[in-house]
C-alpha cells in the first residue's frame, strides 16, 4: 500500500478543507525525536489526549545517550499510543491519518518512531503523514482544548523558535508557508545554557537548573562577551568560551567561587542568552512592521524570556503568544496538530520515506 502525495487545485483543496468542517477528522500524532515517546490524538484540531513517557535513565550521563534513547522507545511506545487512544475515547478504526516527526532528531529514536507508524498505517490502513518537528513547535500554538478559549497568532507572524538543538525566527506567512529569517550559525541558545550548567557541575537537564538559580541571582553581576552578528543571525560559541574562560580565571583564584557565586552566574548567562535572542526578534519585527510575535520550543519555558517578551510586548504594543508549558517540550500534540493540517491539503507521505536527522526546516 503505497501514499503519495497528489497535487490538488484551490478549487479542489478549497472543497476538502470544507468537507473536513462537517466531519471528525481524527489525527493520531507520534513523536520520538529525542528523549521522549509521545502519542496524542487530535480531532478537527481539538485535543483529545496527549501522553508522554520522559526517560530519565540519561541524567547520570550528563546528556542524551542516543542508544539508550532508542531502546527506550522501543519499550514505551506500544504502551504510550495505547494510552492516548484510550484516553481519547475514539475507537482506533475511527483514526483518519497517523502523523508522525520524521526529523530532525536522533537518527535512532526517529526510526522507532517512524516504523511504529508505518506499520499501524499499514494494519488501519490510513495514510501516513510526515511532520518536521520544527514546524510542529510552531503549529502547537493552534491547538484547542477542550472547555478553553485559546488565542492564536493571526498570519503574517513572527516566532522565536529556540530549543537545546535551533535557535531561529521564522516568518509564518500561513500554516503551510514558513521561512527562515534568522538562526545560530553554531551552537543553539539551549545548547549553550547546558554546556554552561554542566561546567558549574548543576546537573541535567542543565535549563532548567538555571532557569531555577537565576531567579535568586543578579542578572547583571557578571558580563560575557556578546557576539556581533548581521542581520537577524544568532551565535552562541563566543558566549559560552567567555563564560569558560572566566570560570576558569575566577576558580583560580578562589577554588569555591562556582558554589559561592552559583546563583548569579546563571542570573547572568540566562541574562545575556536572553538579551541575544530580544534584541535580533525586536530588529525583525520592528523591519518587517509585524506586531503578532510567538515564542516556541524548549527554551520558551525559561522564565527570564517569558518575561522578556511580555516587556518588549507591552513596550512595542505586540500581540503575543506564549505556549503552555506542556507544549514547550517535545510532545505528539503539535505533532498531531501539524499533522491536521497537511491532512487538509492531502500532503500525505510515501511509506518508504526514511527519516533524516539533520536540522532543516523546508522538508
Amino acid at each position: 500500500m503505497r501514499f503519495v502525495q497528489e497535487p490538488f487545485s484551490d478549487e479542489n483543496l478549497a472543497f476538502f478543507r470544507e468537507m473536513d468542517k462537517t466531519k471528525k477528522t481524527v489525527i493520531l500524532g507520534i513523536e520520538s525525536s529525542c528523549d521522549d515517546t509521545s502519542a496524542a490524538v487530535i480531532c478537527n484540531g481539538l485535543l483529545l489526549s496527549n501522553v508522554t513517557a520522559t526517560q530519565y535513565v540519561h541524567e547520570k550521563y550528563g546528556g542524551v545517550v542516543p542508544e539508550m534513547a532508542s531502546r527506550a522507545h522501543e519499550q514505551n511506545i506500544i504502551p504510550v499510543v495505547h494510552e492516548a487512544i484510550a484516553a481519547s475515547g475514539i475507537d482506533k478504526n475511527a483514526i483518519d491519518a497517523i502523523a508522525f516527526t520524521r526529523g530532525p532528531g536522533l537518527m535512532g529514536s526517529l526510526l522507532v518512531g517512524t516504523s511504529f507508524a508505518k506499520g499501524l498505517s499499514l494494519s488501519l490502513g490510513v495514510p501516513l503523514i510526515d511532520v518536521n518537528h520544527l514546524q510542529g513547535h510552531i503549529l502547537a500554538h493552534f491547538i484547542d482544548e477542550p472547555d478553553t478559549d485559546t488565542p492564536h497568532p493571526k498570519f503574517p507572524f513572527l516566532c522565536l523558535l529556540v530549543s537545546g538543538g535551533n535557535s531561529q525566527i521564522v516568518l509564518v506567512k500561513a500554516y503551510n508557508d514558513m521561512e527562515i529569517i534568522g538562526q545560530t550559525i553554531d551552537d543553539a541558545a539551549g545548547e549553550a545554557i547546558d554546556k554552561c550548567a554542566k561546567v558549574m557541575g548543576l546537573g541535567y537537564p542543565g535549563g532548567p537548573i538555571i532557569d531555577k538559580l537565576a531567579r535568586q541571582g543578579n542578572p547583571e553581576a557578571f558580563v560575557f562577551s556578546k557576539p556581533n552578528i548581521a542581520g537577524y543571525n544568532y551565535s552562541f560559541s563566543g558566549l559560552k568560551t567567555s563564560f569558560l574562560y572566566t570560570l576558569r580565571d575566577l576558580t583560580k583564584e578562589n577554588p569555591c567561587f562556582i558554589e559561592e557565586h552559583k546563583a548569579d552566574l546563571a542570573a547572568s548567562i540566562e541574562y545575556s542568552v536572553v538579551s541575544i535572542l530580544m534584541k535580533k526578534l525586536k530588529k525583525a519585527a520592528k523591519d518587517l512592521g509585524i506586531k503578532e510575535i510567538a515564542i516556541a520550543g524548549g527554551v520558551s519555558a525559561n522564565n527570564g524570556l517569558r518575561a522578556a517578551c511580555r516587556e518588549a510586548a507591552a513596550k512595542y504594543h505586540w500581540n503575543l503568544y506564549i505556549p503552555k508549558f506542556s507544549y514547550t517540550t517535545d510532545n505528539a500534540a503539535m505533532i498531531a496538530m501539524a499533522g491536521y493540517y497537511k491532512y487538509l491539503d492531502r500532503a500525505f507521505c510515501d511509506i518508504s520515506l526514511p527519516p533524516y536527522s539533520k536540522v532543516t526546516f523546508d522538508r
